[in-house]
């Protein structure tokens, strides 16, 4: 498997198949089990990669130094403001420049061609860190966190709760699709996943096994779930001014234990984080002094409840990160 992804970005999931996302998640567990067990696995000594981050972030910005550093790699991060690219200079510049000097790039921030236009013109692997579009590493954390609770996960239902046409719901409907894993898409109309993703992604089921389903019933939604998925309500880059629309057409969708006991009996609760089920964060704060809400996404009862596992799920993007890297840095065999 590695060695097939030699030299290639990873730029979204629909552009992988089924058996190399698998080889991915294989290769995610081996590497963690390594790093557990204290087992040196600097494969790629001497490699640098370049980290640019448009929208800033925690888990990735902390996976990708760790997981580059476990490697052997020395990585240097370019916030917001220490990158000149689409500002002072163009994308197709920034690409060849960093590429000339970089063994590997990661890309966090905007619309979806950005990452794609790095990719065209690095002439190095680029792999994406967020989009406006999609999260593809987040998937394979994801994936990596069900098959540690359930095993095998084909056959199993995954539902995404709320905002479900955001970046992680698309790509939790393309991962499901490809891996042959029952999608339901449970919220409001106006927040659903593209109508041509959806197409896309029921064919990808078709031809795995797995079904698409899109609901505006929570409890329909909720049932038989293995996985109940959510995310906050306003995604990171859009306006504070949405948090009044987004709570009048969301609440019905929080997570909250009556949601949880529609699902499956060992179904577990997940999220890309951070995430909102207390007032201990500034827009936690805020948002409860408007709208009188404590909790919004999720209920703190859930979030810190026996079925949540969402810090193992935020452990896990090291691991496959690290995988992404090393398999698409790794000399050919």
């Amino acid at each position: 498997m590695a060695s097939s992804l030699s030299g290639r970005s990873f730029l979204k999931l629909l552009d992988f198949t089924p058996e190399e996302i698998r080889g991915l998640l294989d290769l995610a567990a081996d590497l963690k089990r390594a790093k557990r067990a204290g087992e040196p696995h600097r494969y790629l000594e001497g490699k640098n990669v370049a980290l640019i981050f448009e929208k800033t972030s925690t888990r990735t910005r902390c996976a990708f130094e760790v997981g580059a550093r476990d490697l052997g790699m020395h990585a240097v991060y370019l916030d917001p403001s220490a990158s000149q690219i689409g500002k002072k200079e163009s994308i197709e510049d920034t690409a060849r420049v960093l590429g000339s000097m970089f063994d590997g790039i990661e890309y966090r921030g905007f619309g979806q061609e950005r990452v794609e236009t790095l990719a065209t013109h690095a002439g190095v692997p680029v792999w994406n860190g967020l989009t406006t579009e999609f999260h593809p590493t987040q998937m394979l954390a994801d994936v990596l966190t069900m098959q540690e609770e359930f095993g095998e996960m084909r056959g199993r239902k995954v539902t995404f709760m709320g905002d479900a046409g955001n970046n992680v719901g698309n790509s939790l409907m393309v991962v499901c699709a490809k891996l042959g894993i029952d999608f339901c898409a449970c919220g409001p109309a106006a927040q659903m996943p593209d109508s041509a993703l959806v197409g896309t992604c029921r064919a990808l089921a078709e031809e795995s096994g797995s079904k698409i389903e899109l609901t505006e019933d929570v409890a329909a939604g909720a049932r038989g779930a293995s996985v109940i998925y959510t995310d906050i309500w306003v995604s990171m880059g859009e306006p504070a001014e949405l948090w009044g629309k987004r709570i009048e057409l969301l609440s019905p969708y929080q997570v909250n234990a009556r949601l949880m006991g529609e699902a499956a009996p060992d179904a577990i609760f997940m999220h890309c984080l951070p995430s909102f089920h207390d007032r201990k964060t500034d827009v936690g704060e805020e948002v409860y002094q408007k709208f009188g809400l404590p909790e919004l996404e999720v209920t703190d009862e859930v979030f810190e409840g026996p079925r949540s596992r969402v810090f193992e799920e935020a452990e896990n993007r090291l691991h496959t990160i690290k995988a992404v890297m090393y398999a698409t840095l790794r000399d050919p065999q």
